[in-house]
């Protein structure tokens, strides 16, 4: 149950899209030239043009060259990518030289390659890419040519000033690239682990299948079985003149008796063979607990009895998987028991999943339930386990999608151990789907 839970579904190579970088490449250099244009047109200031659009041609040929070698779907490896970046910067370096260094309000796009960086490379390409940039606009807070402007007003920024200009540039390099950075990784970690949700649930959805077209075999073979089973019968009390006959007939009768009882053990073993079967809540839970009573840990079950009918809901991998691994984290962190409560009434289903193990760390209780989340601790022999991660992540996941509310407390002092609260309103609970739609 835990394989796939257990698994890495998270990709260290990330991959860009050669077309992507190309395509801000163009827009910056096309950025460059009207600004170009502007302050010598529009501005009239004096400006380097020859080197700056020395620069920009040479930007802009490298692009043509990159369109016409590679395919513009063709993903690049992330020190490629990475490498074009540097190149950005590069280039910025070089036209901000020519145009005041970082009197140049246009120096704060130090921040987008790195920017760009934080949230499609991995996180020592954006190292290296922040200390550039950083190392770039230090060089250019000494070294850089007068900032275009009116010969007869020039222009004097105080030093002070220009040193708050050069710190701002390297605190949003930083802050606003570890921003982009964290908000990128919690997207790919939910996406990793709504991947791995689907897959828990489509591998839960095939094994029951698979249940089903074995109770249906059964069905259908029990029929041909049994009528090669009466005409063996018959034939052997009609031979009894051949008793060469007679023996076979007997081996033929007893190993077709022998495939009606197999057909019949599969067909009492698998309560999923009906499209539409349906479950009752007390088979629910036993289903769900029956692979976790041989661990050494003793599971007690208590179904409250209610004035309410109990409920029935159709057989669907989502509960069950979600039940199973809850009540697996259970077995694992206990000590001695695990609790399972159920109880209902005319409005809601309810199922209490409680052990007597060290509980839920408080500073985790809030963010449970968060994919690739893990605490370790170490057990009585020396031992560590993971509870709480993907496995949990994917439970809980599952059980909302079939409109119940799963909750995490820890038990009251001086009781120990974790509790999980999985609540249904009833007419959810009664009327889910078998198969939650991925």
């Amino acid at each position: 149950m835990t394989d796939i839970a257990a698994s890495d579904f998270r990709h260290p190579r990330r991959y860009v899209r050669l077309d992507t970088i190309l395509r801000l490449r163009w827009l910056a250099a096309l950025g460059q030239l009207a600004a170009i244009f502007i302050v010598v047109q529009g501005l009239e200031f004096d400006v380097e043009i020859v080197p700056c659009l020395t620069i920009i041609g040479v930007s802009a040929a490298l692009n043509l060259v990159l369109q016409t070698i590679f395919n513009p779907v063709h993903r690049l490896e992330p020190r490629y990518a990475a490498a074009l970046l540097a190149l950005n910067i590069a280039e910025l370096a070089c036209l901000l030289f020519f145009t005041g260094g970082l009197q140049n309000p246009f120096s704060f796009l130090f921040l987008a390659p790195v920017l760009i960086s934080a949230t499609a490379l991995p996180t020592r390409l954006t190292i290296a890419l922040g200390i550039f940039a950083a190392t770039s606009a230090t060089a250019l807070a000494f070294f850089h040519l007068p900032l275009p402007w009116d010969s007869t007003e020039p222009l004097v920024l105080p030093q002070i000033y220009l040193f708050g200009v050069w710190l701002s540039i390297l605190t949003a390099i930083g802050v606003t690239s570890l921003y982009a950075f964290q908000v990128t990784e919690e997207a790919r970690k939910l996406s990793d682990a709504l991947a791995a949700t689907e897959l828990v649930l489509t591998r839960e959805q095939h094994l029951t299948q698979i249940d089903g077209l074995a109770a249906a075999a059964a069905h259908e073979l029990g029929t041909p079985l049994s009528t090669i089973f009466l005409i063996s019968r018959e034939l052997e009390k009609s031979a009894h003149d051949h008793p060469e006959i007679v023996d076979d007939l007997r081996t033929l009768r007893e190993q077709a008796q022998r495939c009606r009882e197999i057909l019949s053990k599969i067909t009492q073993l698998n309560s999923s063979g009906a499209p539409f079967d349906r479950m009752r809540l007390s088979a629910i839970i036993e289903e769900a607990v029956a692979p976790h009573r041989d661990f050494g840990i003793s599971i007690k079950t208590r179904i409250a009895v209610a004035s309410a009918a109990e409920p029935v809901s159709m057989r669907n991998a989502a509960i069950l998987y979600g039940v199973g691994n809850i009540l697996e984290n259970a077995v694992d962190f206990a000590r001695e028991m695990v609790e399972v409560n159920a109880w209902w009434n005319a409005d809601s289903v309810v199922i209490s999943i409680s052990d007597d193990g060290p509980g839920i760390p408080p500073d985790l209780l809030k963010r449970i339930g968060e994919p690739y989340l893990s605490r370790r601790r170490s057990s009585e022999d020396g031992g560590e386990h993971t509870g709480l991660g993907l496995g949990v992540f994917i439970a809980r996941t599952l059980l909302e999608r079939t409109g119940a509310k799963v909750t995490f407390t820890n038990r009251v002092f001086p009781d120990h151990g974790a509790v999980v609260q999985i609540a249904w309103p009833r007419e959810s609970f009664e009327t889910t789907e078998r198969f939650i739609e991925t």
